[in-house]
């Protein structure tokens, strides 16, 4: 008899998307950067485990090192992982030749490409890779090539068969650095192979609010006989509290860690580089979840390509309520700059709409600005990179992201068209880390360490944040994305001091604007704030 019983998806359980078993973020997507990422990150950790798991035991209990290229399994995995290289070498075959091919290809134009013709040069352009570049030379004669990179998604090269997704039930924040582990098998880890753009996860997702079939959502995600048994354990009868929508005639701000921000009127909801923590289990730092989102989000904004920036584990389960997903354009076909559209609409989202910079989309009282983002991605040269001016009325909110000010008149331009703001919201992670730590797998030669320690992913320091305050004139002025909050660190890997760079230069700030009479806060786990953009409209028309 079939069971007609409806179950509730429990708040607390993860959708974790993975590739080859390791956590999943955009450079994993695109072919050519995940190509990279596998030979020169994945690769290179797993036999760095392989030869010597105790020192990789021991670096990951070092503070220090939080963040480095070390497994945080122990030592008793070691058979575990070379069966996972073994597997990833023969599926990903494909990959390992792009990534040889592209270093190939770079060696090439190094070595022939000298200021004459370029066209001579295609014969020997290695093998695969033909049709798939362009060679260029820039206006000064350096040589380089692009991706047709929507080509590469309609290749052999795009590896969704090595796309899945684990789901398991958390009861804290801890969790090994993201980047540098693999998701080995866990009795109570509950892996499907399934790509990310699998309609199931949108039912699942879905019984989060809505309850249903555990036996019918099972079908559709292919769940196993075997398997059944841990599945049904990530259900529950319990209701869970209901999202309550915002009707009032203010605008409704709410922080829910890191650089996300939900800005709601009762017409609308704007959702600022999603990542969501989860409900359900003791946290020490009291936040918001997925169960304080909107039922339909009207706009998601997303700022940069970096991976607490797109956090596919928050963005996957919120597709369904997605009606627009706004991402910085870019057309370049660099590889250290693929395109954020191709890989969303690679995995299900089909309402992708790519803004430039000064670009606005208008739709009833609310305007959204794409604004220039200059800084932070170690002077590479990186489009995908947006900055956004939301304005509801006449009430404006600034989102800088992690942007680093490195010419202000650029922002006295700006602030010629957009004029002052009322509210400003910045990052001032301001040590950040070397080139090398984010992009090193992308480059086909080492980079000396003085030049990698000077090209850094840092944001604003004090001087330079306070040149956006003086310049946009806030009334209140909000440091975030600093990767405090603790369900941040396995993918920020940051954890701060008194004496930390970040803190040291934000409170600087902050007390500069105190000073000056702006509001002015270091945000942190949540806070929400009513703006009265109706009233402020009539005393400025009036």
């Amino acid at each position: 008899m079939e069971n007609t019983e409806k179950y509730y998806f429990k708040p607390n359980v993860i959708i974790g998307p993975l590739v080859d078993k390791w956590y999943a973020w955009t450079h994993l997507i695109s072919p050519a950067t995940a190509a990279m990422n596998i030979v020169e990150r994945h690769l290179k950790i797993m036999n760095s485990y392989i030869q010597a798991p105790a020192i990789h035991e021991a670096a990951v209990k070092n503070p220090k090192m939080l963040g480095g290229p070390f497994m945080d399994y122990e030592t008793r995995r070691v058979e575990e992982v070379k069966e996972l290289k073994a597997e990833i070498l023969e599926k990903q075959a494909n990959a390992i030749q792009l990534s040889d091919a592209i270093k190939e290809l770079d060696q090439l134009l190094k070595t022939k490409a000298k200021g004459a013709s370029l066209e001579p040069l295609y014969k020997e352009v290695p093998e695969i890779l033909k049709g798939y570049v362009e060679l260029v030379y820039d206006l000064n004669n350096h040589p380089s090539y692009r991706f047709f990179e929507s080509l590469l998604y309609n290749s052999p090269f795009y590896s969704k068969h090595s796309q899945s997704i684990s789901l398991w039930e958390t009861l804290n924040d801890e969790r090994p650095f993201c980047l540098s582990t693999p998701q080995l098998e866990d009795p109570k880890v509950l892996q499907l192979d399934i790509p990310f753009d699998h309609k199931g996860i949108d039912t699942l997702s879905r019984m989060k609010r809505n309850p249903g079939s555990i036996e019918a959502v099972a079908e559709e995600l292919g769940v196993r006989e075997d398997q059944m048994e841990l599945f049904k354990t990530f259900f529950t009868k319990k209701e869970h509290p209901v999202y309550q929508k915002y009707t009032g005639d203010k605008a409704r701000m709410r922080y829910l860690g890191h650089a996300c921000i939900l800005i709601e009127t009762k017409d609308v909801s704007i959702l600022v580089d999603p990542l969501i923590s989860y409900y359900g289990y003791e946290s020490t730092v009291e936040h918001f979840s997925d169960i304080d989102l909107p039922d339909v989000i009207d706009y998601v904004l997303i700022t940069h390509n970096h991976q607490d920036h797109i956090v596919l584990e928050t963005l996957l389960p919120l597709r369904h309520k997605i009606k627009n997903l706004i991402v910085p354009v870019t057309t370049s076909g660099a590889l250290q700059d693929p395109s954020i559209k191709l890989a969303f609409q690679s995995m299900g989202f089909n309402n992708v709409v790519e803004i430039d910079e000064m670009e606005e989309i208008k739709f009833e009282n609310c305007t959204i600005t794409g604004l220039p983002f200059t800084g932070e991605h170690s002077d590479l040269n990186i489009r995908a990179k947006s900055c956004f001016h939301v304005a509801i009325n006449e009430l404006s909110f600034l989102f800088v992201a992690d942007s680093r000010v490195m010419e202000p008149r650029l922002y006295e331009h700006i602030h010629r068209v957009k004029g002052d703001v009322d509210v400003l919201f910045l990052g001032m992670e301001c040590a950040g880390a070397p080139l090398s730590w984010l992009y090193g797998c992308l480059m086909t030669e080492a980079i000396n360490r003085e030049d990698d320690q000077s090209r850094r992913l840092a944001g604003c320091d004090s001087e330079r944040g306070l040149s956006l305050v003086d310049i946009f004139n806030p009334k209140e002025a909000y440091v975030y994305a600093m990767g405090m909050e603790p369900w941040l660190e396995f993918i920020s890997s940051i954890k701060y001091t008194e004496e930390s760079l970040a803190i040291i230069e934000s409170n600087r700030l902050i007390n500069h604007c105190a000073a000056k009479g702006i509001i002015a806060e270091r945000l942190f786990g949540e806070k929400e704030l009513l703006y009265d953009y109706e009233l402020k409209n009539e005393l400025v028309t009036s």
